[in-house]
């Protein structure tokens, strides 16, 4: 089975040594998505709503350099520095996400890997391919 490291452009992690991510098969799985912009700097401290619609746009450019998309995720794993956001992320999954829904599990951390960040998303999604074999 086929590797294939998953890189963006720009790709703000490499500094980090640390992939976008991974498409292994059909599968992809990907790193964890913040609120970073182009130059890798976090964008909008303070601002939950600008910070999550920022990466979830992340998630959705490393997708398709994997030959993905938001629609082909099954599984979610969102990241929160405070569960008080947990309402916007029923809605942003709402938005993000179509039916049927992917797997998720939302967890309340201490902090992320920057100290402004507020929000961190990782998936794993099956590539654009396999979802049109399998409909």
């Amino acid at each position: 089975m086929k590797l294939q490291r998953i890189v963006t452009k720009p790709d703000p992690y490499e500094p980090f040594r640390l992939s976008q991510g991974y498409r292994v098969g059909d599968l992809l799985f990907i790193s964890g998505q913040a609120a970073y912009d182009d130059a890798g700097k976090m964008v909008a401290p303070g601002d939950f709503d600008a910070q999550a619609n920022q990466a979830f746009a992340n998630l959705e450019r490393a997708l398709r350099a994997g030959g993905s998309s938001l629609r082909n995720v099954v599984k979610v794993t969102i990241f929160l520095t405070d569960m008080a956001h947990f309402p916007k992320i029923v809605e942003l999954r709402g938005r993000y996400f179509s039916p049927p829904y992917p797997a998720d599990t939302i967890v309340e951390v201490s902090s992320l890997y920057h100290e402004d960040a507020m929000i961190e998303i990782e998936a794993v999604a099956v590539s654009d391919a396999a979802a049109d074999r399998a409909a």
